[in-house]
């Protein structure tokens, strides 16, 4: 099955990085690569030179890109892949959303922050802003300056409180195919038993999960949630974070932006987002 891997860039070293790692992840796979850069004035900017200005950037870009491209060719040199360059005038989330539609992407993989990230996010606000609004395709965060390493074992936390249908769990169960990596279920103890639907649930996601080696893990609360996960991580030398975005879930409570800041969570791995 051939793959449609969408990178977002805004020729950043962090983009660079992303680019560099999700080559190297599906090196052995028949993937088609989209480099997508975005082209748009700001409002503040709109004159009678915008048009001008706008046909400039666009050249610009264009050029970029393809010199990126014959770059990524020339360096990459895999016969399994094959690269095609995307320019749009579109703005982020809506450029991404139409080459979803347009090339049947199936993963976007993209750096956690651009050119201008801010430090305090733990993502980047186009990011965050891609996480929360693309509903129909998973995101796969690098965190920056990230060297790829072989991924043998993916963490999975959960809280058994939501019930994961088998679809929801293809682009985990995707990923853990390329490596035959170890599936690690977290799950962050609240109380000292679970209750039935607890039960159901993690009974329901282990036998999803029949066919993959899995295990799972059970942590004593006595950190925030973001700084256990990244014990964990550390702990169990895990090589990507996969979750399930969904409404009340943790990833939806880390981008609420204005938490952000509260909570501080920077992963220290490769992130894998499921949307719902």
């Amino acid at each position: 099955m051939k793959r449609h891997i969408l990178f977002p860039t805004d020729f950043s070293t962090n983009s660079w990085d992303a680019i560099g790692y999700g080559l190297k992840l599906f090196k052995d796979e028949e993937c088609t690569f989209y480099l997508l850069n975005v082209v748009r004035l700001k409002a503040s900017t709109m004159s009678n030179l915008s048009n001008k200005l706008l046909k400039t950037m666009e050249n610009n870009a264009l050029k970029e890109l393809l010199e990126m491209k014959d770059l990524i060719e020339h360096n990459n040199a895999n016969a399994n892949h094959d690269f095609q360059i995307i320019l749009s005038t579109k703005d982020l989330k809506n450029a991404i959303q139409a080459a979803i539609d347009e090339f049947q992407v199936d993963l976007i993989i993209m750096g956690t922050k651009g050119a201008t990230g801010l430090k305090e996010y733990f993502f980047g606000s186009n990011t965050v802003h891609i996480i929360k609004s693309i509903k129909n395709c998973p995101v796969l965060v690098v965190p920056e300056e990230f060297n790829f390493t072989t991924p043998k074992q993916i963490a999975f936390p959960t809280d058994f409180n939501r019930f994961y249908d088998n679809k929801e769990l293809i682009p985990l169960k995707q990923l853990a195919d390329l490596y035959n990596s170890k599936i690690r279920i977290v799950h962050i103890n609240e109380a000292e038993e679970l209750n039935d639907v607890q039960e159901y649930n993690i009974n329901m996601l282990q036998s999803h999960l029949s066919d993959y080696e899995h295990s799972l893990h059970w942590m004593p609360k006595y950190a925030k949630k973001t700084v256990e996960i990244n014990d964990f991580i550390e702990e169990l030398e895990i090589d990507i974070l996969a979750m399930v975005n969904y409404k009340h879930s943790f990833i939806e409570k880390i981008i609420n932006e204005p938490v952000i800041k509260k909570i501080g969570f920077d992963p220290i791995v490769p992130f894998l987002v499921i949307p719902e």
